[in-house]
């Protein structure tokens, strides 16, 4: 009968499932290799994440010196050479390894980060993408050492040699060399269309950084490999504007306006950001100290923050954008901020040309989220719409 059939029309269907399960692949763990290639490819997309990560390594060590030589825009060779206080020899043997760092001990010292790096993952990243060397000398040790690594473990440097630090001559700093970048990764590798594109986002990279410490003094270099005269050198300088000067030329320099402003922030609420010091010193401190006490009780409502910076006036544009924002220390973008500020000045300049800005941003470390994009190129923070605000209203006025 009709309950017959509709038995039999169950019984087909649940039989059609169990076959098509049992076709259903496996659910597999991957190998350790496949997920630390995976995730190198995540950190580092080409050279100039590369250099961004070890040039932070560099001024965590407290480096005031810095030089980068690249070859093939940095991918057949990439070396970063600095006057830090250099890696112990003790910590030579896991400092590529995943998840290895100094810098941080718990989830919740986020909250106040007060170094570039916290990961772990900088070097470990690139020892799976790349071959890598280390040469380093502490400033109290009796002599240098150096390692090589490949896929975050120390490998002899040669056949016949063995693992691990070995004893050289060197000098108080850290020495990293990086040979033949997507070795391993053929189609990343292919995707580069130009050594000489690559080698231009390095460049900017240097360049961004040199600007935002420069009155921390710390100089940079950056050259070509055998070559003499560099493409970027910014000098020791407490006097960010004649570090700009120095790097972007005197038609610039002499077209600056300061801007800074913000509610501001109570003694001790900001982390201290990398290569720079809290809002309540420098020049975001000044627009701290100048905020009223009417502010401070606005802030206290919402999340305070305060900023400083230079940007160019309206006698001045150019074709290239260049947008340099810093965030509790920390090189990112923020679209909203970014086209607030432009916004503000299309009224003046020529159409199809922009400002040069460099603003640098304090929050409380707690109103900062740091761990959102795999580069750091990106942070959260609270109050975006009032940071947005604040920032395009000074710039306007100025």
């Amino acid at each position: 009968g009709s309950d017959g059939g509709a038995t039999q029309r169950g019984f087909l269907q649940l039989a059609m499932a169990a076959a098509s399960s049992a076709g259903a692949p496996s659910i597999r763990r991957l190998s350790q290799e496949v997920v630390n290639r995976i995730a190198a490819g995540e950190v580092v997309h080409r050279p100039a994440n590369a250099v961004k990560e070890m040039l932070e390594n560099s001024l965590d060590a407290g480096a005031t010196n810095i030089t980068i030589t690249a070859k093939g825009g940095g991918l057949k060779f990439l070396q970063i050479q600095d006057n830090g206080h250099g890696i112990r020899k003790e910590d030579m043997g896991i400092v590529c390894e995943r998840f290895t760092t100094s810098k941080l001990r718990e989830f919740g010292d986020l909250n106040s980060i007060q170094t570039y790096g916290f990961r772990g993952e900088a070097l470990a990243s690139i020892s799976h993408v790349a071959r890598l060397t280390i040469t380093t000398m502490t400033r109290d040790g009796p002599c240098a050492f150096k390692a090589s690594y490949l896929d975050g473990a120390p490998v002899p440097a040669g056949p016949g040699g063995s693992p691990g630090p070995q004893p050289c001559a060197g000098v108080p700093g850290t020495q990293i060399t990086v040979e033949d970048v997507f070795y391993n990764m053929p189609t990343r590798l292919r995707a580069f269309r130009s050594p000489s594109e690559e080698y231009n986002r390095i460049i900017e990279v240097v360049t961004r950084y040199a600007v935002h410490c420069g009155d921390r003094g710390v100089a940079f270099t950056c050259r070509k490999h055998g070559s003499s005269s560099p493409d970027v050198h910014s000098p020791a300088s407490k006097d960010r504007r004649a570090v700009v000067r120095h790097l972007y030329g005197a038609a610039l320099a002499k077209e600056l306006l300061d801007v800074s402003g913000g509610p501001g922030l109570k003694p001790g609420a900001a982390a201290t950001g990398p290569c720079g010091s809290s809002a309540g010193e420098g020049a975001a401190g000044s627009a701290t100290a100048a905020a009223t006490s009417d502010a401070g009780d606005a802030a206290a409502e919402g999340t305070p923050f305060a900023f400083s910076g230079l940007v160019s006036n309206a006698n001045y544009s150019m074709k290239r954008r260049v947008f340099i924002l810093f965030i509790n220390g920390r090189l990112v973008d923020c679209p909203p901020i970014r086209k607030a500020v432009e916004a503000v000045f299309s009224d003046y300049l020529p159409k199809g040309t922009h400002p040069w800005v460099y603003l640098r941003l304090d929050l409380p470390g707690d109103a900062v989220d740091v761990n959102v994009h795999p580069t750091k190129r990106e942070v959260h923070f609270l109050g975006e719409d009032e940071v947005v605000e604040a920032v395009s209203s000074r710039v306007a006025d100025v």
